[in-house]
């Protein structure tokens, strides 16, 4: 692969963390689950992506996310955040805040709307990230930062591309059915090797893939057991108070989701904003996805007890939000600032560019979302 070269120090953390993953592969039989790497390669104590000190987003990082294009996406979230709080209490928890900029957004635009937040916690894994949101916020006295989930919660829950950097499994089918696809080392090199999945794998691949006769030898995809536990948390978190969680982030319900054309599943890296398939290519240097089974992910959440509140395309939430409106607020004349909102708010719509892909879904209990967003709900097709 052509990609940009790391700096010495960068490749030095690398191959440190290479050596702390081999280490553990052989301390365990010779293989470990893919979820196993990539977790370590993603959150590994001083050396993983998250937890590392490296630029995750922006120019300097690997890739940008929505509240990073546009500041009015931050305001139509606050939109209908206010409507969640009205029905719950001032509270609002952010998993994976980024640079700061959604939490940002959305206080700035609640506050000039006159809705009051008591607490807007952050629950961050990332130490580099953790510094950026703290500058960003420090205007802001009512943000505080937690290390683990509060036993209690009633408010709104954001989580933006958290769900899509949970570990996952690989599983390969092949004649006799299905196959985890564990890590080893193989001439000092990382590689795939295909085992038997244990009862708890094989129950959550009946569970998530449980049409998949039509799906051919050799057919590769990935398994969420972290992403499903999260969902589960949830109610947990909610306990018997009220409020919603809202997701976004990428993916396809299930009946989209294994296609033909998935043949070799959904995992994307993501270095110095190239994209690539490779997850073994420089452990610790880049972000390792893959996309959100939005099926899996109701059904975890109903399996607990939560209510599939909405699922529905990022530009459908935003538009029932009100983000056209935002956009006019600002005058079509003054060409320097409406031109670059207005192109902002395209790509953030645009069924060609993240208004399609992305999706978001809505689960909770005891509340409800405002007509003009629930009217697009489209949470049948799941």
């Amino acid at each position: 692969m052509s990609l940009p070269a790391p700096t010495s120090d960068a490749l030095a953390a690398s191959h440190a963390l290479q050596q702390r993953i081999a280490a553990e592969i052989a301390q365990h039989g010779g293989a470990i689950s893919f979820a196993r790497f990539m977790e370590l390669a993603l959150y590994a104590p001083g050396l993983g992506y998250y937890s590392g000190g490296a630029a995750k987003l922006g120019a300097d990082g690997d890739f940008t996310t929505a509240p990073e294009i546009s500041s009015l996406f931050g305001a139509a979230v606050a939109r209908a955040a206010a409507a969640i709080i009205a029905q719950s209490a001032p509270n609002i928890l952010e998993f994976g805040a980024g640079t700061g900029k959604l939490a940002r957004d959305v206080l700035t635009a609640l506050g000039a709307a006159g809705v009051e937040v008591a607490s807007y916690a952050i629950l961050e894994l990332s130490g580099e990230l953790r510094g950026r949101q703290q500058e960003a916020l420090r205007d802001f006295p009512q943000v505080r930062w937690l290390d683990a989930l509060p036993e209690s919660f009633s408010g709104v829950v954001l989580a933006n591309e958290v769900l899509d950097a949970m570990p996952v499994e690989l599983v390969r089918k092949d004649a006799g059915g299905w196959r985890q696809l564990q890590v080893t080392v193989e001439e000092g090199e990382f590689a795939l090797t295909p085992a038997a999945p244990d009862v708890a794998l094989a129950a959550q691949i009946a569970r998530q893939i449980p049409d998949a006769d039509h799906l051919l030898p050799g057919y590769q995809t990935e398994i969420h057991p972290v992403a499903f536990g999260f969902m589960a948390s949830l109610k947990g978190l909610f306990g018997s108070g009220k409020g919603a969680a809202i997701l976004f982030d990428y993916g396809f319900p299930a009946h989209e989701f294994y296609l033909d054309q998935r043949i070799t599943g959904t995992l994307m890296c993501h270095y110095r904003h190239h994209a690539h398939p490779e997850p073994f290519y420089l452990p610790g240097l880049q972000d390792i996805t893959a996309h959100v089974d939005f099926t899996a992910m109701a059904l975890a959440a109903q399996d607990a007890g939560l209510e599939v509140m909405a699922y529905m395309n990022q530009a459908s939430f935003l538009l029932g939000a009100g983000i056209g409106e935002l956009l006019l607020e600002l005058d079509p004349a003054d060409a320097p600032r409406f031109l670059p909102a207005s192109r902002a708010v395209q790509k953030l719509v645009s069924p060609a560019e993240m208004g399609e892909l992305f999706k978001v879904l809505v689960v909770g209990q005891d509340v409800s979302l405002p007509e003009a967003i629930a009217r697009s709900d489209r949470s049948h097709r799941l």
